[in-house]
């Protein structure tokens, strides 16, 4: 049966067919032509470019269809200069082609942080006031003195004074008195944690020596288990404390446990 164009049938008809068109000419656009020119669902994981060098990128980045962009400098002790710190998206991130990738680049230079005045204190002060200022003990040299308090102040052998500038994350060494060089009972250090042994030992003006560790020390509060020399055992300022440290009750091996 044939509809004419002119009735009812014939125009619905007409209508179903112009709607049909118009959804497949939609379908093509949003299905086929817009994801191609889009790379709809093509991805790219984005590579890790920390501790690469900035010279490397280009070419790294390039055959992965990447860009960058250095876009802050920040300065780590632990990474050579001009290498990548930090990037964003990180690495394992999925992006489309073309995309830049944000980096920020080590400093050449450190920056610098003043000498904060230690003289006259102990070494445990000495000690705490270094890492809160973001500066890390070095050796401690003994001189003759009444006092076991630190004398002065030294970055690679040169005395410095208050408000010197020195570079973040710089090793000071202390000239620290004697205290006449007298013996003195080795403090009891046994059950308690490092952490807690570091106050009368560095107020005792001795210094840690080997650190073993003995059995397995996760999913435990560690304590210290043995010390050499062993509590109230007569030392003098620079000598150094041995520690086997474990949890409580960890038995020593024979061999951890043998003096010299």
């Amino acid at each position: 049966m044939k509809f004419k164009r002119d009735t009812l049938g014939g125009m619905l008809l007409h209508l179903l067919l112009a709607a049909s068109a118009l959804l497949l000419v939609a379908i093509l656009y949003f299905y086929a032509y817009l994801p191609s020119s889009t790379n709809h669902n093509e991805s790219i994981t984005v590579p890790n470019t920390e501790g690469m060098e900035i010279s490397k990128l280009d070419d790294f980045l390039g055959k992965r269809t990447l860009r960058y962009e250095v876009t802050d400098s920040s300065y780590s002790s632990e990474l050579p200069p001009l290498t990548v710190i930090k990037q964003s998206p990180p690495a394992g991130a999925k992006v489309k082609e073309g995309r830049k990738i944000s980096i920020t680049v080590n400093r050449t230079n450190p920056p610098t942080v003043p000498v904060p005045d230690l003289v006259d204190g102990s070494v445990v002060n000495a000690d705490a006031v270094l890492r809160s200022n973001e500066l890390k003990r070095g050796r401690i040299e003994l001189v003759a003195g009444p006092f076991n308090v630190v004398k002065a102040m030294k970055y690679k052998g040169q005395t410095l004074t208050i408000g010197d500038r020195v570079p973040k994350g710089a090793v000071i060494d202390l000239v620290v008195m004697d205290g006449g060089n007298k013996d003195y009972p080795m403090p009891d250090l046994l059950s308690s944690s490092y952490e807690d042994a570091k106050v009368p030992v560095f107020g005792s003006n001795l210094v840690f020596g080997t650190i073993t560790l003995v059995g397995d020390t996760t999913g435990g509060d560690a304590v210290i288990l043995k010390q050499k020399p062993e509590p109230n055992a007569l030392v003098r300022p620079g000598d150094v404390v041995d520690l086997w440290i474990g949890q409580l009750g960890t038995e020593i091996p024979e061999d951890d446990g043998n003096e010299n």
